[in-house]
């Protein structure tokens, strides 16, 4: 089997799961427990998302100038700082490790 039959097998169950959404009674969707499990899997998978991104190289731990920008990214965050100044702080902290050779 190539990998394509697998891409687009995982294609139909995304799509026959969407479909299936559109099942569910709209009372069930608005209750205060969906509504708070669906938030937190929100987050859970952004996390998860994040920390496979920037930790993971195959099957291998790798730190690099993803960390840094990671870290830079965190601090923004706490400090309250705009979003796209964010970026632009994560993406110059990744920039310089580079730059120093230590990523």
């Amino acid at each position: 089997m190539t990998m394509w039959w697998w891409i687009l097998g995982a294609c139909a169950i995304a799509f026959a799961t969407k479909g299936a959404g559109y099942l569910i009674p709209a009372e069930r969707l608005e209750s205060p427990r969906i509504t708070r499990v669906a938030g937190v899997m929100t987050i859970g998978l952004l996390a998860s998302l994040v920390t496979m991104n920037t930790f993971a190289d195959g099957q291998q731990l790798r730190l690099d100038a993803r960390v840094a920008a990671l870290v830079v990214a965190i601090v923004a965050f706490a400090l309250r700082a705009p979003y796209l100044l964010v970026v632009i702080l994560g993406a110059a902290a990744a920039a310089v490790v580079r730059i120093l050779g230590w990523g």
